[in-house]
C-alpha cells in the first residue's frame, strides 16, 4: 500500500484552490460538499462553477494566492497549467503546513483524489495511487451498478440505532454480530426496498429483544483452507468467514497477501510451524482453539492449501468435536494443484498419466513411510509435498524401488506467488539442481513424465505475477 486511505473530516476547515479549470470547480464542489470553508483563486470563474458560487462556504479573489492565504492543516488544490503557479503556490502552501494536490502530478502532490462513489453517508474511494485514474474511473462505473443508493438509506437507519443498540448492549462483540445478522436479514432488506418504516419498527424490536435476553456471545471455529498463496484463489466463502473473525491462528505457509484480507480488528496469533521448530505442539493448538472459542470468539483457523490435505484440519475439528465447540470447514485450492497450474505442469494427460497420487515427504515424527510399490507405477504423476527437507534420500528410494533415474522431476518453489520458481530435472539430478538453486520452500514435489509439457504449457510470469504473453 503506497498511500493511506482515510476520510478527512473537513467542517468549517479551510480548503484553497487554485485554477479556473474544469478539475479545479470538481476540487471545489468536492470540498464544499464535505463542509469546507473554499477559497478560489483565479482571474475569472467559468460556467464550471455556476452552481458554487453563492454557497455559504464559498469565496472568490480574483488573483494569484499569496503567502497569507494558506495555513496550517489546510488543503490546497492546484489544477491549473501554468508550471510558475504550479510552483509557487504548492511552495507557498507547504511552508505553511497545508496539504497539497496537484491535479495530475501525483509526484508533486501530498496526497491524491479518488474515484468517488456517494451513497451518502455511505462513501467509497477508488484509488491507483496515481498510476492510473481511468482505471479508477472504470472500476467506480462498475461499483456504481452494483451498490444502488438505497445502501445509502440503509446506513442512515444503522447510523439511527447506534446509541441504542450501545445502551442495550454492553458487549461490543454482540453488537458487532447483532450487525452483521441485520445486514443479512429481513430488516436490511426492507430497508432497501424502501419501507423504512417497517425496517425501523423491526430493528427496534431486535434490539428490545437482545437486550432483555442478556446473551452471552457464541464462540465457534471456521478451519479455512487459504490456498497455496495467490490471494486471488482465495473463495468467496473463505473470505466471508475472514470477515467475520475475532481472532486468527496462522502459520507461516499463510501469505502475507492473504492475511491482508482478514478483518484488521482481528486479534492476530502466530503459530507458526517449521520442520523441527514448532512455535505451537499441535496438541496445543488444538486447546486454544477449544479455549477460545468457549471464551465466546469466533476463531478462524487458516491455513495454507486445503486442511484436509495433510493440513492436520482432521486432528485439530477432531479435538473440537470432542469438546462440543461448533467449526466450520472451508476447502481451499490444495498446493499441488496451484503448483501444477502455475507451473505450466498438469497432473494428469491422456499422453501421458491416467492417475496422480498425492503423499507427504515428511510423516509423524520426522519418517518417510511411503508405499513404494503403488507409487513406482507408469502412466502415474507423483505429487510429494514437504518433500524439500528430505528431496534427497526421496530421490533415492524412488530410484531404488524401480523409478528410472531419467524419470523427469519438478520442485515448484513458494508455488502460485510473486516469487514462484521451477526446477526441471530428472530423479538422478533433482537434488543437485536444487541445491544450485537454493530453494527455500515451500515447495511441492511432482514426478513423472507430465513435467516435459511445462516447456511448452509454462505461461505464469512470476517477476510480475501476471500471464506470459502468447
Amino acid at each position: 500500500m503506497r498511500d493511506l486511505p482515510i476520510f478527512l473530516n473537513m467542517r468549517e476547515r479551510p480548503a484553497v484552490v487554485v485554477g479556473v479549470c474544469v478539475v479545479a470547480a470538481r476540487r471545489a464542489e468536492l470540498a464544499l460538499r464535505a463542509g469546507a470553508r473554499v477559497a478560489v483563486f483565479a482571474p475569472t470563474l467559468g460556467d464550471e462553477f455556476r452552481d458554487l458560487k453563492d454557497a455559504p462556504n464559498f469565496r472568490w479573489s480574483p488573483r494569484d494566492p499569496a503567502a497569507a492565504d494558506f495555513g496550517p492543516g489546510s488543503l490546497c488544490f492546484i489544477a491549473t497549467e501554468d508550471e510558475a503557479l504550479i510552483e509557487r503556490a504548492r511552495t507557498m502552501a507547504r511552508a505553511a503546513g497545508a496539504l497539497v494536490n496537484v491535479a495530475d502530478r501525483p509526484a508533486l502532490s501530498d496526497f491524491i483524489m479518488p474515484s468517488i462513489l456517494d451513497r451518502s453517508p455511505l462513501v467509497i474511494a477508488v484509488s491507483t495511487g496515481g498510476a492510473s485514474p481511468i482505471l479508477g474511473r472504470v472500476l467506480k462505473a462498475r461499483l456504481e451498478s452494483l451498490i444502488p443508493a438505497a445502501y445509502g438509506r440503509l446506513a442512515d437507519l444503522m447510523s439511527g440505532f447506534r446509541g441504542r443498540l450501545a445502551a442495550a448492549v454492553p458487549s461490543q462483540t454482540l453488537r458487532r454480530r447483532f450487525w452483521e445478522a441485520t445486514l443479512e436479514g429481513p430488516i436490511a432488506e426492507a430497508a432497501l426496498a424502501g419501507n423504512l418504516e417497517a425496517a425501523n419498527t423491526h430493528l427496534a424490536r431486535e434490539i428490545e429483544r437482545l437486550a432483555a435476553e442478556g446473551a452471552l456471545p457464541s464462540g465457534e471455529v471456521y478451519l479455512v483452507g487459504a490456498g497455496p498463496g495467490d490471494p486471488d484463489l482465495v473463495t468467496f466463502r473463505a473470505f466471508r468467514l475472514m470477515q467475520k473473525a475475532d481472532v486468527v491462528l496462522y502459520d507461516r505457509l499463510t501469505d502475507e497477501r492473504i492475511m491482508n484480507l482478514v478483518r484488521r480488528e482481528a486479534e492476530r496469533i502466530y503459530v507458526g510451524k517449521r520442520p523441527d521448530n514448532h512455535e505451537l505442539p499441535q496438541e496445543e493448538i488444538s486447546a486454544l482453539l477449544v479455549r477460545l472459542a468457549k471464551e465466546g470468539k469466533r476463531v478462524l483457523r487458516l491455513k495454507g492449501g486445503d486442511p484436509f490435505l495433510f493440513g492436520r484440519g482432521g486432528e485439530e475439528i477432531e479435538t473440537l468435536a470432542e469438546h462440543g465447540v461448533p467449526f466450520q470447514v472451508c476447502p481451499g485450492v490444495t498446493a499441488a494443484i496451484g503448483a501444477s497450474s502455475y507451473a505450466g505442469i498438469p497432473l494428469t494427460h491422456r499422453d501421458h498419466a491416467q492417475a496422480c497420487v498425492f503423499v507427504t515427504g515428511h510423516g509423524k515424527e520426522g519418517r518417510i513411510d511411503l508405499d513404494w510399490s503403488a507409487l513406482i507405477q507408469p502412466r502415474q504423476t507423483v505429487a510429494v509435498y514437504m518433500g524439500l527437507r528430505n528431496i534427497e534420500p526421496l530421490t533415492r528410494a524412488f530410484v531404488a524401488h524401480g523409478a528410472s533415474p531419467d524419470l523427469p522431476a519438478a520442485i515448484i518453489d513458494n508455488a502460485t506467488r510473486p516469487n514462484q520458481r521451477v526446477v526441471v530435472a530428472t530423479l538422478g539430478t533433482l537434488v543437485e539442481r536444487a541445491h544450485e538453486a537454493g530453494l527455500r520452500g515451500p515447495s511441492i514435489v511432482i514426478v513423472g513424465t507430465v513435467v516435459t509439457l511445462r516447456e511448452k504449457l509454462d505461461w505464469y510470469a512470476p517477476a510480475s505475477g501476471v500471464a506470459k504473453p502468447s
